[in-house]
């Protein structure tokens, strides 16, 4: 039987004296920066000279500029080390969440948000890269769930929070706290090592492009168009349904509730199920909450949207990680950042297509395009695992 994370880990590799606490810490502080825009978009759209649409783009841009740095950030930590660039993303995010609070028209905005995304880009994969050099089989599964809870968290309390902040405070508070959380993270990070050593990078560079991680590339592009990309239009759609923004801020975070019920579950499965039943499982899930939200744009049909989401993060997106980590052992850090980097250009990308149709509030139509995504998402990376793990067993 698979586990969800598979082998080729690396457990003799040190932790590179940092505590799991803080490298969790930065999985929330992630999370907490990438989902604390779209709870407040109808608020800065409506406090600044945005439209919604161009408030919708900022959320995509970040993503663009995330996804278009993966590359680079995956060479640079198989080259010189994960920690720093783990200290580089944290300073860089640090100077575009403060310049992000300086504008309030679109086009400085815009810049900021994208250098914020830039830098913020590093900071998962490189988290995601030390738990596959260190653990292996079902641990590392577990340290792959641990991490989601802590990350869901950032969601979960960015969704509830950020929306009323914004409304009841300053929208610039929302984009000041991550720079404070940067702050604190590069202090605890002040005596920690440089990660794992510096490798030949260009004599591995060919792992990470092989067919079989080319394939998983493009189902993470569609990945991050159906668990992220759709998740910006929770809370507005919420909001055109008649709920204020800080009770639409707590349905929403239903999300961060179905990701750590599911990264619970996700325990229990891991040793009962193999990865390819995983992602059908979690496909499926997928496919019910945006069957539920194509129907119906009330309260309770996109709450309970957003907690089928979460639930199907914790389950297809994890295992989608572990299949990740193993595609190329051999330059993990370039894989695992090429990875990331898919998942948010389709997020991006998905943004971009249809802010036009949240302009004219038509949230029926987006919730429907991900239905018909996630459907062709299960079928395809369900037959694509089998058939990769058919030919590395």
């Amino acid at each position: 039987m698979t586990d969800p994370a598979g082998s080729g880990g690396q457990p003799g590799t040190p932790r590179n004296q940092v505590p799991d606490a803080v490298l969790r810490s930065v999985g929330f502080l992630a999370f907490f920066d990438r989902f604390g825009t779209p709870p407040m978009l109808v608020v800065l759209a409506d406090r600044t000279e945005l439209s919604l649409g161009q408030a919708v783009q900022l959320v995509a841009a970040y993503a663009l500029l995330y996804a278009v740095g993966q590359p680079l950030w995956g060479l640079f930590s198989d080259r010189f080390g994960r920690m720093a660039v783990l200290r580089t993303a944290l300073v860089g995010v640090l100077l575009g969440a403060l310049a992000s609070t300086l504008f309030s028209s679109y086009l400085p905005l815009l810049l900021a948000r994208s250098f914020t995304g830039l830098m913020a880009g590093a900071l998962y994969p490189t988290l995601l890269t030390i738990l596959g050099d260190t653990r292996t089989g079902i641990e590392r599964a577990r340290g792959l769930s641990d991490l989601q809870i802590y990350s869901s968290l950032g969601t979960t309390i960015a969704t509830l929070a950020t929306g009323t902040l914004a409304a009841l405070v300053d929208w610039r508070l929302v984009f000041a706290l991550p720079a404070l959380g940067c702050l604190v993270l590069l202090v605890y990070l002040r005596g920690a090592g440089t990660g794992r050593p510096a490798g030949r990078g260009g004599m591995r560079l060919g792992h990470a492009f092989s067919p079989s991680a080319l394939g998983i590339y493009g189902l993470a592009v569609l990945e991050g168009a159906v668990l992220m990309g759709i998740l910006t239009y929770i809370v507005p759609a919420l909001q055109h349904a008649g709920v204020g923004v800080s009770l639409a801020g707590v349905l929403a975070a239903g999300f961060g509730i179905g990701v750590i019920l599911g990264a619970r579950l996700m325990r229990r499965l891991v040793h009962r199920f193999t990865r390819t039943q995983l992602i059908g499982i979690g496909g499926s899930v997928l496919v019910a909450a945006f069957l539920v939200s194509s129907l119906w744009q009330v309260p309770a049909a996109l709450t309970a949207t957003a907690l089928l989401i979460g639930v199907s993060n914790a389950v297809l997106h994890s295992s989608m990680q572990g299949w990740a980590t193993d595609i190329a052992p051999q330059a993990r850090a370039t894989s695992v950042s090429l990875f990331a980097g898919s998942l948010f250009l389709g997020s991006s990308l998905y943004n971009f297509l249809t802010a036009g149709l949240a302009d004219n509030r038509q949230y029926g139509t987006i919730f429907l395009l991900g239905l018909i995504a996630s459907v062709l998402l299960t079928a395809a990376a369900t037959t694509g695992h089998a058939a990769w793990k058919r030919t590395h067993s």
